[in-house]
């Protein structure tokens, strides 16, 4: 018998099919919990009013505020204390003076938290401040 005819050749490949399992697997998850992350915006209880309209405005000249229930502040839905809320909103209005504010309140939250929010965004001179509201049924 000629031994080196029968010698098995080393196989220099990756099985690369637990590779493609894990990475569909990480995709589908992605699939999964990317629409949940881009509607997880604040959820709080608007005011109504009968008067109410939609506010036509692009998104470049926006800022979001909203306050909840317990008086806590975020600015485009990042949590922030009021101080850095005014200086915020200050570099915001320096690089755009066309800047609208959108103020979302909890129905139940006390008029002082929400004067409190105004006070400072009329200092530095917004002139554009929506607050919005459901419409009433």
């Amino acid at each position: 018998m000629n031994l080196k005819s029968r010698k098995q050749r080393l196989v220099a490949e990756i099985n690369i099919t637990p590779f493609t399992d894990v990475i569909l697997v990480l995709l589908v998850i992605f699939m999964i919990t990317t629409p949940l992350i881009s509607q997880s915006m604040l959820k709080v209880k608007l005011p109504q009013a009968k008067s109410g309209k939609p506010v036509e405005s692009s998104r470049q000249m926006q800022a979001d505020i909203t306050i909840t229930n317990e008086g806590v502040v975020y600015l485009d839905e990042k949590l922030v204390t009021k101080k850095e809320l005014k200086e915020r909103i200050n570099i915001m209005h320096k690089n755009n003076p066309e800047l609208s504010v959108i103020l979302r309140s909890d129905k139940f939250v006390k008029f002082k938290d929400i004067v409190g929010i105004l006070d400072p965004l009329t200092e530095l001179g917004i002139t554009k401040i929506n607050i919005a509201t459901t419409n009433e049924q």
